[in-house]
């Protein structure tokens, strides 16, 4: 497979919700790339959707809100994270130190597009969510790649023994 194929699957994967660099990261060291390559590739994938949700989403909710299943949703999502803002002043005041750990975690459903989305419900504008998105796509693709590393690193060990 051509090295331009490989950069350009890790990118999409970085790019696709809950999977993210989380799992591309490994896929694309599985595929041959380096661990430098893999992570570069699967970080650009990873940010480029946040600010267009950040950004755009609400529109977007507006526009599909206008039919009653979509709404039902999106009220309900919309409420239930309002009212949690709300009565959380320590949320309110740590936004953004608390938007980096939820999107530092890696684990599924903690990425950049739930952070991104979670930005839009508290009605931060894209200066002030982006960064600790982005520091906390960093530091989730940092631990995940040293995951990777030992854990193929592991493998080939005991392969080779």
């Amino acid at each position: 497979m051509p090295i331009v194929l490989k950069y350009l699957i890790t990118f999409i994967i970085g790019m696709v919700p809950i999977i993210e660099l989380r799992g591309a990261i490994p896929i694309g060291v599985g595929m041959g790339l380096s661990y430098f390559e893999a992570f570069i590739c699967s970080f650009l994938g990873n940010i480029i959707p946040i600010y267009f949700i950040v950004k755009f989403i609400r529109p977007l909710f507006d526009f599909f809100g206008r039919w009653k299943p979509f709404k039902v949703i999106i009220d309900w999502a919309t409420n239930k994270a309002t009212k949690k803002i709300e009565e959380n002043e320590r949320l309110q005041t740590y936004t953004a130190l608390a938007l980096f750990l939820f999107v530092a975690i890696p684990i599924p459903g903690t990425g950049a597009w739930v952070g991104s989305l979670i930005a839009n419900f508290l009605n931060l504008p894209p200066k002030k969510a982006i960064p600790p998105i982005v520091a906390g796509v960093l530091t989730a693709g940092i631990i995940v790649l040293a995951v990777t590393a030992a854990t193929y690193g592991g493998i080939q060990y005991i392969f080779s023994h």
